[in-house]
C-alpha cells in the first residue's frame, strides 16, 4: 500500500446464521452454546442419509416491511445483516444522505435455483406462473440493500464460489482506497438450496455427521446459510467515525487463482500462497505479527490438507481454526461471515477452538486451535478457498 493511501477500517458489523440472529449472540453461542447441524427442514431429497445442514434457528421475524419480505431469503437476510452493521457503526439511515455509499456482495447461485416447481412445470410444458421467476429477479443481494437503505453508490454482487464474500469485502476495502466510496457496505449471504446440496453430495464431500474441519477423521462439509456483513469507511475521511467504534482495519487484500481443478484446490497450495503474499506485503505485515489465522477448513480431506501443508511451510507457528464447525459452509457467504468473525474475535482477545477437531492428522506436525483460549494479538487472518482455484486472503489489524 502506497504511503498516504487511505486505510479502509471496519466500523460495523453484522451476521445472520445457525449460529444467531445478530453478532452478539453469534459470538455468546459460539463459545457457550453452539447449534448441532441437523437435517434440511425446507425441503427434502431421497437420499438413504440425510445429511445435516446448520440452518437457521426456528422461522425467523426479520421484521421487514412488505416489498422486503417478498425478496428471497439470501436477499433478507443481506438486509438484516446490513442494518445491524449499521446500529453497530453508529449509523442510520438518515446519516447516510449526501454521501456516496456503494454495496458490494457476494452470493454463488442466489437463489436461483430454489424455484424448482416453476422449472419442473415449465418442463413438463405448463404455463407457471412468473411469481418465482420474478422474486429471483428483484432478489440480487445487492440491489435488495441498496434498497433498502435508499444509497447512490456504485451497486456490485459478486459471484466467485465460496470466496465471494471474502471478494466483495477485499472489493469494497478498495472502493473506499481509491477514493471511489466514502462508505461500502460489503458482505455475502447464502441461503441453504436443495440443488446445491444434492449437488456437494453427488461430489462425495459432505459428512453425514458433524464435519470435523482438520481432523484425522474428516469426511466432509456440512452446509450451512446466513449472512455477514461490514460498514466500510475511510481512515482519511472527515466523516469518519475515528473512535472506538472502529473495530479494525484491512491491511491486505490478496486474490489469486491456481486454475489446478474445477472443484479440487492446488495439492500444493500455490495460489492460497500467492493470495497470502499479496495481502501480507500489501499492509507491509510480517508473520510475528500475526496472531491467528481463521482458515476455510471446510472439512473436506483435499481443502483441509491444502491448507495444513501452508501452514506447516508459511506460517508454521501461527494459530489457526476453522469456524464452519459452528455454521457450516455458508458458501458465498461463508468469506463475510468469517471476516466479521475473526474481527470479533480479536476485540474480544480470545479464539474458539476448531469445533469437531479431535484427531491430529499424522501426516502433519501442525494442528489446530482445539480449545478456546484466550490471545493478545492485534493482527490477524481471514482466508477463503473457492473452487475453481480462487483464493482469498484478509489481513485485519485492530487499532
Amino acid at each position: 500500500m502506497k504511503p498516504g493511501t487511505p486505510l479502509a477500517v471496519v466500523t460495523g458489523m453484522g451476521t445472520v446464521s445457525s449460529l444467531g440472529l445478530n453478532l452478539s449472540s453469534s459470538m455468546d453461542h459460539m463459545f457457550n452454546a453452539p447449534p448441532v447441524p441437523a437435517p434440511p427442514g425446507r425441503f427434502s431429497t431421497d437420499h438413504a442419509v440425510a445429511y445435516p445442514v446448520f440452518s437457521l434457528p426456528g422461522c425467523p421475524d426479520f421484521n421487514l416491511n412488505k416489498g422486503e419480505r417478498g425478496l428471497s431469503l439470501t436477499a433478507q437476510m443481506a438486509i438484516v445483516a446490513a442494518r445491524e452493521a449499521l446500529v453497530d457503526a453508529g449509523l442510520d439511515q438518515e446519516s447516510l444522505k449526501g454521501k456516496t455509499v456503494g454495496v458490494c456482495m457476494g452470493t454463488t447461485v442466489g437463489s436461483a435455483l430454489n424455484n424448482d416447481p416453476f422449472y419442473i412445470q415449465y418442463k413438463q410444458g405448463k404455463n407457471p406462473d412468473m411469481g418465482p421467476i420474478l422474486r429471483y429477479l428483484r432478489s440480487n443481494p445487492a440491489q435488495a440493500v441498496a434498497s433498502a437503505l435508499d444509497l447512490n453508490g456504485p451497486v456490485q454482487t459478486v459471484v466467485n464460489a465460496c470466496a465471494s464474500g471474502s471478494d466483495a469485502v477485499g472489493i469494497g476495502a478498495g472502493w473506499i482506497r481509491s477514493g471511489l466510496c466514502d462508505m461500502v457496505i460489503a458482505g455475502g449471504t447464502d441461503e441453504l438450496c436443495k440443488v446445491t446440496y444434492n449437488g456437494f453430495i453427488s461430489l462425495m464431500i459432505t459428512d453425514s455427521k458433524q464435519c470435523r474441519p482438520f481432523d484425522a477423521d474428516r469426511k466432509g462439509l456440512n452446509l450451512g446459510e446466513g449472512a455477514g456483513v461490514l460498514v466500510l469507511e475511510s481512515h482519511a475521511g472527515d466523516h469518519s467515525p475515528l473512535r472506538e467504534r472502529v473495530r479494525a482495519g484491512i491491511t491486505g487484500y490478496g486474490s489469486a487463482c491456481d486454475a489446478y481443478h474445477l472443484t479440487a484446490p492446488r495439492p500444493d497450495g500455490k495460489g492460497l500462497c500467492s493470495a497470502l503474499e499479496t495481502a501480507l506485503a500489501q499492509g507491509g505485515t510480517d508473520l510475528a505479527d500475526l496472531g491467528f489465522v481463521n482458515a476455510h477448513g471446510t472439512g473436506t480431506r483435499e481443502n483441509d490438507r491444502m491448507e495444513m501443508t501452508v501452514f506447516q511451510n508459511v506460517l508454521p507457528g501461527v494459530p489457526f481454526f476453522s469456524t464452519k464447525g459452528y455454521t457450516g459452509h455458508t458458501l458465498g457467504a461463508a468469506g463475510a461471515l468469517e471476516a466479521v468473525f475473526t474481527i470479533a474475535i480479536l476485540n474480544m482477545g480470545r479464539i474458539p477452538g476448531s469445533r469437531g477437531f479431535s484427531t491430529p492428522d499424522p501426516d502433519f506436525i501442525v494442528t489446530p486451535v482445539a480449545h478456546a483460549k484466550g490471545i493478545n494479538a492485534s493482527t490477524a487472518i481471514s482466508q477463503s478457498v473457492a473452487f475453481g482455484g480462487n483464493n482469498v486472503v484478509l489481513v485485519f489489524k485492530q487499532p
